[in-house]
């Protein structure tokens, strides 16, 4: 088993460290990451079995294989995770590629009218938040790349293709961090527990070539427009459902989707003499 967990983590590790290198994140800070994260995961397994914080240090420490010192050092550092939040931009969006009143007959997402009644741009936006003006979110928006203008400005147009925000690295990297994980999350979940609490399922073809990838990558595209279209009224439905019935918001709930390609390794080139 040992010899199998070790494999899995390079694999895994691998991503981590390409995005470190290229980053310039040399080794040393890495690996106190890495300790921290051994400390967190030790704290949580004991919680998790009612044994609180006595002798924690310890008892990490053995778990661990990390020396007492830097336990209670990393003990004391350590901080509550914080959650990712949805921005109102992010809200905003997320309604609108959601919502299939606002989709014309051949599925594209409709253009809106930047004010007036709904459907508009500024309807959907008070209805997201009161704390936000129209016009600041609207901006928000453009900057970040998930809308643009047209009719000369009176109209709003979203690009769900930039989703991601390019132009928010601190968002570009909220998204890493959670999206990711949360799936390797569910996966790891799902070996210790044995069992299939949390969906984790993948498609894939050692098969297919480069020109073909183009038209798989606009085949997921679609499938995750429809995701969202179903899923979002669904999920809103049962957090009324939820507050209609006095049922505390105890959970957190992510639902993704990826696709990934790259070319396949070239064949080992037989050695001569």
């Amino acid at each position: 088993r040992e010899a199998l967990l070790l494999r899995a983590a390079e694999e895994v590790l691998l991503p981590l460290a390409r995005l470190c290198v290229a980053q310039g994140l040399h080794f040393a800070k890495a690996e106190e990451l890495f300790k921290r994260a051994y400390v967190r995961a030790a704290r949580e397994r004991r919680q998790a079995t009612g044994d609180g914080a006595v002798r924690d240090v310890s008892q990490v420490a053995t778990a661990t294989g990390l020396s007492r010192r830097d336990v209670a050092r990393i003990g004391a550092e350590l901080a509550p995770r914080a959650l990712q939040r949805m921005t109102p931009a992010t809200q905003l969006l997320t309604r609108w590629l959601a919502d299939r009143s606002l989709r014309h007959r051949n599925g594209h997402v409709r253009k809106l009218p930047r004010q007036g009644p709904a459907p508009s741009f500024e309807a959907m936006a008070q209805a997201v938040t009161k704390h936000v003006h129209p016009r600041s979110l609207l901006d928000e928006m453009l900057r970040l790349g998930l809308v643009k203008l047209a009719d000369e400005g009176a109209s709003v147009v979203p690009l769900p293709v930039r989703v991601v925000p390019e132009a928010d690295e601190a968002r570009l990297y909220g998204f890493l961090a959670a999206n990711v994980g949360d799936h390797l999350a569910a996966a790891v979940s799902n070996v210790l527990h044995r069992d299939r609490r949390h969906l984790e399922q993948a498609i894939f073809s050692n098969t297919i070539s480069g020109a073909s990838v183009p038209a798989a990558q606009e085949l997921v595209a679609a499938q995750w427009t429809h995701l969202l279209a179903a899923l979002v009224p669904a999920l809103e439905g049962l957090i009324e459902q939820d507050g209609a019935a006095g049922r505390a918001p105890d959970h957190r709930l992510r639902v993704g989707l990826y696709a990934y390609h790259e070319p396949l390794p070239a064949p080992p080139v037989a050695a001569t003499e």
